[in-house]
């Protein structure tokens, strides 16, 4: 019996890295006004933000409905394997709660974790399940330790612009007015499974330094385990600056950091220009 590990487009791995990674990767819909698009297929990152700066209104997303669950888990189950399945946190998507409907079907040979993090955080979980699986382990080993290992699992960024989050009704006109006026850059982290503002910072330097104290305040990397860097839009200008600012972090550890296209489950809210840093804490 052979392991499948499915997941969904909120992780950011590209249909390419899915196919070298050997995992499947399920999209979510994103609709701008009539049109619905699938994300990371039919709307690649880069046009989705060619078309977020030309909207008046933000565009949608929504979850993967348990019936194209079932029938992945179908396909995976019919050819003798044992699923593992990833899911954006049930905080902030019903996904979970579609891929626990479909698994009733499967008389347990399909495993459905709720990673409590989404984008770059949610990739890193589902590579450390990668990594599990290319050592041999059983899909009920891998559950038991990513289960355990996800409570280590963090993501700091840094948002360029609060009109997104304005036009998400996250924020006041007001207040992302004057985060306008004031350069502020809000600072964000997932907290049980849903977002969590810790800081502003005014101007992108002071954003930086708060990314890298929020790093060395939560016990520095576990380079022995998947890390990320992420970038929204279509420039990777701030995301080069934060790397310079903060080599202090990865010199001697990593000679690479693994970097990601944010697509539009992050970058709907966080517009172009917001980075990201995902790790397991030591």
């Amino acid at each position: 019996m052979s392991l499948r590990i499915i997941t969904d487009s909120a992780t950011d791995i590209s249909q390419k890295q899915a196919d070298e990674l050997g995992i499947t990767v399920l999209p979510l819909k994103v609709r701008f006004g009539e049109e619905e698009f699938l994300d990371g297929v039919t709307m690649p990152y880069n046009k989705f933000y060619e078309r977020l700066v030309e909207s008046d209104e933000l565009p949608k997303t929504s979850q993967i409905p348990p019936f194209e669950y079932g029938e992945e888990f179908g396909k995976a189950v019919e050819a003798g394997d044992e699923v593992i399945c990833f899911t954006l946190s049930s905080k902030v998507s019903g996904c979970y709660q579609s891929a626990c409907i479909a698994a009733d079907d499967f008389d347990g040979k399909v495993h459905v974790i709720d990673t409590l993090q989404f984008c770059i955080s949610e990739a890193i979980i589902v590579l450390r399940a990668v990594r599990l699986r290319d050592e041999g382990k059983s899909a009920k080993e891998i559950v038991d330790i990513i289960e355990e290992e996800k409570k280590k699992a963090r993501v700091v960024a840094v948002f360029d612009t609060l009109e997104y989050l304005k036009l998400g009704g996250r924020i006041s006109s007001a207040a992302a007015f004057a985060g306008g006026v004031l350069s502020i850059k809000p600072v964000i982290t997932i907290e049980d499974g849903a977002v969590a503002v810790i800081g502003k910072a005014r101007g992108s330097k002071n954003g930086n330094n708060m990314l890298i104290q929020y790093i060395d305040k939560h016990g520095g990397i576990d380079f022995s385990k998947p890390y990320m860097l992420g970038y929204t839009g279509l420039s990777d200008a701030l995301l080069i600056k934060y790397r310079e600012d903060s080599k202090h972090i990865y010199e001697g550890d990593v000679a690479d950091i693994p970097i990601a296209n944010v697509g539009a489950t992050i970058g709907t809210y966080a517009g172009p220009g917001a980075i990201a840093c995902a790790y397991f804490e030591k």
